[in-house]
């Protein structure tokens, strides 16, 4: 091992006891996103059609007089995208925790990066 790798290796260790869990996660995620070939989320803009990959924060049924939606936050490292279901109440496997994969086409509401009626694929359970 070389000087420059021994200190790389000290460096990154130190990293990883002085950063908090979500830090860790947040690169966890990021690693693994990157490694599915699935676009950041940061990087996701306004219609634009993506595959994003993470891991559910939220998910909250919304009840609206016209029409009911189920709305979750995906995040993915580095941004979190809202996940909207239109006329939806419950999703078999949708549920705070659970890694998924998403295609959809990019919208912006309220400053935020949402997809409507996303197609999934729900990632097994770790």
């Amino acid at each position: 091992m070389t000087t420059g790798e021994r200190e790389s290796s000290i460096k990154r260790f130190l990293r990883r006891i002085a950063a908090s869990d979500a830090e860790l996660e947040a690169e966890s995620l990021q690693r693994e996103s990157a490694e599915s070939g699935c676009t950041p989320a940061r990087s996701c803009g306004r219609g634009q059609l993506v595959t994003v990959t993470g891991r559910l924060r939220t998910v909250v049924y919304t009840p609206r007089t016209n029409l009911p939606t189920l709305e979750a936050d995906l995040f993915d490292g580095t941004d979190v995208v809202t996940l909207v279901w239109l006329g939806r109440r419950h999703i078999a496997g949708i549920e705070p925790g659970r890694m998924l994969t998403v295609r959809g086409r990019v919208a912006v509401r309220d400053d935020r990066k949402v997809i409507y009626n996303p197609y999934y694929e729900l990632e097994t359970p770790r």
